[in-house]
């Protein structure tokens, strides 16, 4: 499955870069990654959810590399899920923000069979990827993923990035707000 996603960043190609080029940072974005782990300079190992409470590994290792401006990667050895990917970091037109490319290539365990079960609880990789990438877009510019009044614990079925409920201004910040 091929899977291709574009979001824009406010926050210059370096950041953007750095940020995903420590790779343990991407499970506080990805929705069903457990974690990476560094193994090497250029290698890592990744657990990620899969359907039915079960876990799924592989080693990775990075295939091509220019900093702040890309990133592509490939599993190794036996992996749960063969795959392997790119992510672009493009200075986008306004001068200050980021588009972030990433292309996804990967076999679901179980083929057909396995992405009519993923998508049968929900779980379809091109709003996966979407979800992800919005995800990452709050932690860069708000530092934490939001979520409204209406889902506080994100997906309940998997716990999913819970954050605080958003709350009313206080009337100290409402008073700071008006003076500025």
């Amino acid at each position: 499955m091929d899977l291709l996603a574009t979001t824009t960043i406010r926050r210059p190609v370096s950041d953007v870069y750095a940020f995903w080029r420590r790779l343990e940072n991407l499970p506080t974005f990805m929705a069903h990654l457990q974690e990476v782990r560094s193994t090497g300079d250029r290698t890592t190992h990744w657990t990620a959810s899969a359907p039915f409470d079960r876990s799924v590994e592989w080693d990775a290792e990075i295939t091509d590399e220019v900093p702040d401006e890309r990133i592509g990667w490939r599993s190794t050895g036996d992996a749960d899920v063969p795959n392997t990917g790119k992510v672009w970091f493009v200075p986008a037109p306004d001068g200050v923000s980021t588009e972030v490319h990433v292309l996804l290539v990967y076999d679901i365990p179980g083929g057909k069979l396995g992405e009519a079960v993923a998508r049968y609880f929900g779980e379809e990789p091109h709003q996966q990827l979407d979800d992800d990438l919005r995800r990452l877009k709050q932690v860069l510019e708000t530092g934490e993923v939001v979520r409204s009044d209406g889902a506080p614990w994100g997906k309940r079925a998997r716990k999913e990035f819970p954050q605080r409920p958003a709350q009313p201004l206080s009337s100290d910040e409402i008073a700071k707000g008006e003076a500025a």
